[in-house]
């Protein structure tokens, strides 16, 4: 969408926990755009958690994240916003809206106080709703939407704010296969235009096919970051899911299944 120059993140000494567990401990991870960042773990591993930090939208129990060398903590909501979208898990619409309006929700941290929305604001969110395949349902209510339907104006929401950071909880979440790989394809796109994209998945075969590097988080406080094609393995795997994964190739493509057998140990 955008080709914009991007906002640095940049994680220093990251730690997330809830009572009585540690999920991450110490991680660093920095991104100047152009990949796509796959996190990958069981359910309760700290996914949504981490990305909700790396977000601003909960205090790190130590360490530090940083848009644009500033402490993303101390920036206020607005400013951040025109730098870094979040794409929760789940949305809740609990309100009648048509999909246009919903989509230009994500037009509002660069419309100044008591302003309304100008036609190049309408304009980015009819492209971006055309983008999700959205472009005949602009006027419809958002209630009356499938729920694979309202991700997708999800999605074109956070791509009508034109951000330089996307983060992205379980983007393919309610989609059938067709559009999980449409939605990653518009992401690996903005992407290859400059875009820092963190996404959680659990496919990692997704993970692998589309994204750069691939965050582990074992949901014990390890974690393991690097290229995809270093970090997935059967052993990594095995261990991240607690349950055997095994490697098969496919039309030349490695592809990654639960194996039969025990749980990993």
């Amino acid at each position: 969408m955008s080709g914009k120059t991007v906002d640095r993140l940049s994680v220093t000494d990251l730690g997330v926990s809830v009572p009585g567990r540690q999920l991450v401990e110490s991680l660093n991870l920095s991104a100047s755009g152009g990949e796509i960042i796959a996190v990958l773990g069981r359910n309760g591993s700290g996914k949504s958690l981490t990305l909700h930090t790396l977000a601003g939208l909960r205090e790190p129990d130590s360490g530090t994240v940083e848009l644009g060398g500033s402490d993303i903590t101390e920036l206020k909501r607005d400013v951040a916003a025109r730098s870094l979208a979040l794409l929760p898990q789940v949305i809740d619409d609990i309100f009648p809206a048509t999909v246009l309006d919903t989509a230009l929700i994500g037009r509002h941290p660069h419309i100044a106080p008591f302003s309304w929305e100008s036609a190049d604001d309408f304009a980015t969110a009819r492209q971006a709703l055309a983008t999700m395949g959205l472009a005949e349902m602009h006027d419809r209510d958002i209630l009356t939407l499938s729920g694979g339907e309202r991700r997708r104006v999800a999605i074109a929401q956070v791509l009508t704010q034109e951000p330089g950071v996307y983060l992205l909880d379980e983007p393919t979440n309610h989609l059938d296969p067709q559009h999980q790989l449409e939605t990653l394809q518009v992401f690996r796109k903005a992407a290859d235009e400059g875009a820092v994209v963190i996404a959680s998945l659990h496919d990692v075969n997704l993970a692998a096919r589309f994204a750069d590097r691939c965050l582990l988080l074992f949901g014990d406080g390890r974690w393991q970051l690097g290229d995809c094609t270093d970090v997935l393995n059967e052993d990594s795997l095995s261990e991240l899911y607690s349950t055997p994964m095994e490697a098969v190739t496919w039309r030349s493509q490695t592809l990654y299944v639960p194996a039969s057998g025990d749980p990993a140990p």
